[in-house]
């Protein structure tokens, strides 16, 4: 492709070299660089873009895009002067790869909770439908049927729209992805156009990048106020940020679940067990293969998507009986010994009270919970405490032990931990650093007729320690106990 029509749709404060030049590929990395591409220099969190020119050049690159020219330019290569390369990198990147989502109905899932498990529903639904879907997720990407591994919830612009492109290319008629806030605010969605926005809800998370909740807020609304006059916006009108999500979208089509009031998409829970719940929808019983109310909750958001991109309800509510827990979501296991353990992503305070309320519903004091809970290192530290007091309040034993550490020290990400549980918490709660040790501590306790919650990794297969994943896998813990 010319670089004239990647760079004919954005605005160039200068211009030296020739724009008719051949580009083979976009990067914004500069050690992917290969002859003939053209490298995109963004001033990122981590290091800045304009600091690699010199070697994307070195690795073949024939054109730069940047905010600031190189005292030296190179012969041969050249050099498109932009504002703000963070502004015009989604355009240039979906402009390259044929612009996919005009050649396919994508569709956007936000919030702090539920993304991965709405997202991963509405991918297996329409797959069931029969049609060619593409899935941008926390735990994997798939082009239809072909796994794609992935490092963020949101990929680079540049990586976005190539996944986007191969799904276009492969004849997938849709797509549905996680949004993540980090996405909204890096502008990684740039260019692309949605077919519809679903809102889950918004509690503490990410506070680490964004500072504070307002602008943690201000992220995730930016996605819906961006959404085009053809795309459909579905809000959680139980969050009590729901409504502000969409007061200035322009969506054509604005619309509504709750598991509390009257709205476009409404449901209850009728009976709940471990094996799943009887949900009333829209006047509509249905049995689904789900646990606790925000799973419902979440049934609902993929209900409603659903119906507003065309497919019959009845047809929907049968699709939604035939789904299972997407992978670390609530997956729940029964020991020899009669004791349930389930293990799930919950990774923040409301998350984690969230599944402790699903378990106690079906539980009903018939038995004990215990829970294995950490906290990330290098994330936000204020909402260590936070989880110890909600996994003390909710259950008749505490495990504290290690997440992912990173580069922190897990004592100390324990004992911040620590700092959210009283005298008498503290009488209920064990410490213990190793992940493995805690998970079979807790299964040690737990007695026929209890559960144990294995908290805050879900679907990951490692732990992160000083810069290295080591394989560790919670669900293949608990079942080596099981079976031993």
């Amino acid at each position: 492709m010319k670089l004239e029509r990647l760079i004919e749709n954005i605005q160039i404060k200068n211009l030296a070299g020739d724009s008719r030049c051949d580009i083979a590929g976009v990067n914004i990395d500069s050690r992917r660089i290969e002859p003939g591409h053209l490298f995109i220099a963004l001033r990122g969190t981590q290091a800045d873009g304009h600091a690699y020119i010199g070697k994307a050049i070195d690795r073949g690159a024939v054109a730069v895009l940047c905010e600031t020219l190189p005292e030296t330019l190179a012969e041969g290569v050249t050099y498109v002067q932009v504002a703000n390369t963070e502004d015009v990198v989604g355009q240039v990147a979906t402009t390259f790869y044929g612009n996919p989502t005009a050649r396919l109905k994508l569709v956007g899932v936000t919030g702090t909770n539920g993304k991965t498990t709405i997202a991963t529903l509405l991918y297996n639904m329409f797959r069931q439908f029969g049609y060619k879907v593409g899935l941008l997720s926390t735990v994997c990407n798939y082009i239809d049927g072909e796994a794609v591994p992935t490092d963020h919830t949101t990929p680079d612009p540049v990586t976005l729209n190539a996944l986007l492109g191969r799904m276009a290319d492969a004849g997938c008629e849709y797509a549905f992805m996680e949004v993540s806030s980090h996405a909204v605010a890096q502008k990684r969605i740039g260019g692309l156009c949605f077919a519809g926005g679903i809102f889950t809800n918004l509690t503490r998370d990410h506070l680490d990048y964004h500072k504070t909740f307002d602008n943690y807020l201000k992220a995730k609304k930016a996605f819906f106020d961006g959404l085009p006059k053809t795309a459909f916006a579905l809000t959680n009108a139980d969050d009590r940020n729901g409504s502000v999500m969409v007061q200035n979208t322009r969506a054509g089509r604005v619309a509504a679940y709750s598991l509390r009031s009257l709205c476009d998409f409404q449901g209850r829970v009728l009976e709940d067990g471990f094996d799943g719940m009887l949900m009333d929808i829209n006047g509509t019983e249905v049995n689904v293969q789900f646990i606790g109310r925000f799973n419902a909750s979440n049934l609902l958001a993929v209900y409603g998507a659903a119906v507003l991109l065309g497919q019959e309800p009845h047809d929907v509510l049968v699709a939604l009986s035939l789904l299972r827990p997407v992978a670390g979501r609530f997956d729940a296991m029964r020991s020899p010994d009669g004791h349930t353990a389930i293990v799930d992503y919950a990774h923040t305070p409301d998350a984690l009270e969230n599944v402790l309320n699903a378990i106690h519903e079906v539980l009903r004091g018939r038995g004990h919970v215990i829970t294995v809970v950490g906290a990330g290192g290098n994330r936000d530290k204020g909402k260590r405490p936070l989880m110890a007091h909600e996994a003390a309040r909710q259950s008749d034993r505490v495990v504290i032990t290690s997440d992912n550490p990173r580069f922190e020290e897990p004592q100390d990400i324990i004992n911040d931990m620590l700092a959210g549980l009283t005298d008498e918490d503290k009488k209920k709660t064990l410490t213990i650093v190793d992940r493995r040790e805690a998970i079979r501590t807790a299964c040690m306790l737990a007695q026929a007729g209890d559960v144990v919650l294995v908290a805050g990794k879900g679907h990951e297969d490692y732990q992160e320690i000083k810069g290295v994943k080591h394989h560790f896998d919670d669900r293949e813990v608990i079942r080596e106990l099981f079976a031993n």
